[in-house]
């Protein structure tokens, strides 16, 4: 049964896997096509590209930007973008210095709660410019302090635990814009994490379509039959693209998996049609 995935990390940001590996595993899945969305970095697109070319898979130049919308971190995937575009670049290269400012508070507050680590280490670990709490949770989880990512976060790393630094993001018309300046289809990633649901859903999405929101990830791993219903209602009412995706990271998501998140995961290939002849009009 074949499928696709336009949600996918690698260790360009905070996944475990090259692209290559992600791309194999995408082929045993029968994934057709998939977007390789790294965290405010593009430099894992060629490599997926290549392997692509090999293994019969096409590949949707992607990214995920974070952004902040005064109630809610809400992540904005870009699809079919100009992942070549000098100021795309650019203003990936800003957020990332962002991390490199908070990350390192991050480290000294762990210090002060007793736990070695340096940020030496994260970054080493990392491998990859675009270092997140996610690799810092992977270092706690290689020196014992931790059992899991998920334990990471829910002790230490999470906002309201006794290391949790903010962080500095843009607003949500902005990483909008950018991803559409670069000649991409701007879509809300898992719209669960937004502070709001029904009706409160519905404005926030109205107010992002109007400033150029393309679509939805009406489909993802974690999304329960209900929740993936009301995300399908939503994005008819609103006249806006579906999309859908695993959010594969490896070691950190360790229960989900290349184009089939849980096992019960299968973005429709018909859905990528739409998003490709949106990326035209753009």
């Amino acid at each position: 049964m074949s499928r696709i995935d336009l949600h996918l990390h690698t260790t360009h940001s905070d996944g475990s896997l090259s692209p290559a590996e992600v791309l194999r595993l995408a082929h045993k899945a029968n994934v057709t096509a998939l977007a390789i969305t790294d965290h405010d970095i593009v430099s894992g697109i060629p490599e997926a590209i290549a392997t692509g070319a090999e293994l019969g898979i096409e590949i949707i130049p992607g990214v995920e930007i974070s952004s902040f919308d005064g109630n809610s971190e809400l992540h904005i995937l870009g699809y079919c973008i100009d992942w070549q575009d000098p100021e795309l670049i650019r203003r990936f290269a800003s957020l990332r210095k962002s991390r490199h400012t908070r990350n390192p508070q991050i480290i000294e507050r762990l210090r002060s709660l007793g736990l070695d680590v340096t940020y030496e280490e994260v970054r080493a670990l990392a491998g990859t410019d675009a270092v997140g709490r996610p690799h810092i949770a992977r270092l706690l989880m290689d020196k014992k302090y931790v059992t899991s990512a998920k334990d990471a976060f829910d002790r230490y790393l999470a906002e309201g635990r006794p290391a949790y630094v903010a962080r500095e993001l843009p607003q949500p018309s902005d990483a909008i814009a950018w991803i559409r300046a670069a000649g991409g289809v701007a879509v809300l990633a898992h719209p669960t994490w937004a502070k709001v649901t029904g009706e409160g859903l519905n404005t926030l999405l109205t107010t992002l379509k109007a400033e150029g929101l393309g679509g939805i990830e009406v489909h993802y791993s974690t999304h329960t039959k209900r929740q993936t219903t009301e995300y399908l209602d939503l994005a008819k009412r609103l006249n806006m693209l579906v999309t859908g995706g695993s959010d594969f990271h490896g070691i950190t998501k360790p229960d989900i998996e290349v184009g089939t998140g849980r096992g019960d995961l299968k973005v429709p290939e018909r859905l990528l049609e739409p998003l490709k002849k949106a990326a035209l009009l753009v």
